[in-house]
């Protein structure tokens, strides 16, 4: 096996576990410290609560969660990409079955009794903890994911005040089904923690990264960057302090986001090669942000 088909299918295997690992923690926050205490919060899954709570518990959180996803996901399909589907129906399937799992084995029992906000502290961090490795991995869970990561792809906004803003709308209509202003409060503090800890986990989606990337195969790592990632580069002209030979220097600036991306091209290709990764102020131009004048 050569050893950018060995590379190509470890990280894919990383992938998985890292969605497969983030969805057990969401499902687990979510059961055990959200739903338990009859807290409504964003996304989908906050959709779902409501649909649970307005039946009386007749319909599970983990059905109409897959039902609506199924719906989604074939929305989905042209603008993402195939290969983002395949890891969100993974996705999908893996946090169902997480959220199966956890109400089989918790049944709505709460493991903080008496202590609503604490509850609410702690779940957030795991399903904001939880959603990031699912992001860190170009996978999705669904639901309002799916929103954000579209938006994302075409404009230079953080995933979780995309998220952010559908939360909002979601949390407010639990009112009508509850008339407590308590809860209310609790599902915000929840939105806001989680997608706070969601873009934490991401590493800053919205900064930008140059990449000097030194190789011998400068020419494939530059083809790859550009068909891959649909970025640009610049290929420089440079020469060896100490031996004076000539070198080749591949430019780029991404987002941070892309950077995992980045490091697994130029690994495949030349394990060999050396990269120097910095944080600029700001980039302006196609693909970052519009000058400003």
């Amino acid at each position: 096996m050569k050893a950018a088909q060995f590379y190509k299918i470890y990280f894919s295997i990383q992938d998985y576990l890292m969605i497969l690992f983030g969805t057990l923690l969401y499902g687990f926050g979510f059961n055990a410290f959200i739903l338990s205490n009859e807290i409504v919060t964003g996304g989908v899954s906050g959709i779902c609560a409501l649909i649970f709570f307005a039946t009386g518990g007749a319909i599970p959180v983990s059905v109409s969660y897959f039902v609506i996803n199924v719906v989604l996901l074939l929305a989905a399909l042209k603008i993402l990409g195939f290969k983002f589907l395949i890891k969100t129906i993974f996705g999908v399937f893996s946090l169902s079955a997480s959220l199966s799992f956890f109400e089989w084995l918790l049944k709505g029992n709460p493991i903080l009794h008496d202590q609503p906000f604490m509850a609410i502290i702690i779940g957030a961090f795991m399903c904001g903890a939880g959603l990031g490795l699912v992001f860190s991995a170009n996978g999705s869970t669904g639901g309002t994911d799916i929103i954000g990561a579209v938006i994302n792809k075409y404009k230079n906004i953080s995933i979780g005040r995309i998220l952010l803003f559908c939360d909002f709308f979601i949390i407010s209509s639990s009112f009508f089904l509850f008339h407590n202003v308590d809860k209310i409060v609790f599902g915000f503090v929840e939105m806001v923690i989680s997608n706070y800890v969601l873009d934490m986990v991401l590493n800053g989606n919205r900064q930008s990264v140059q990449f000097l990337i030194f190789s011998q195969k400068y020419d494939e790592i530059a083809d790859r960057i550009i068909h891959d990632l649909g970025r640009g580069c610049t290929i420089l002209d440079g020469e060896g302090g100490y031996s004076r030979k000539p070198v080749k220097v591949v430019v780029l600036l991404a987002k941070k986001s892309e950077s995992v991306s980045i490091f697994r091209i130029v690994k495949r290709i030349d394990h060999q090669a050396f990269i120097s990764q910095s944080i600029v102020r700001g980039v302006y131009g196609e693909g970052f942000d519009q000058i400003k004048t």
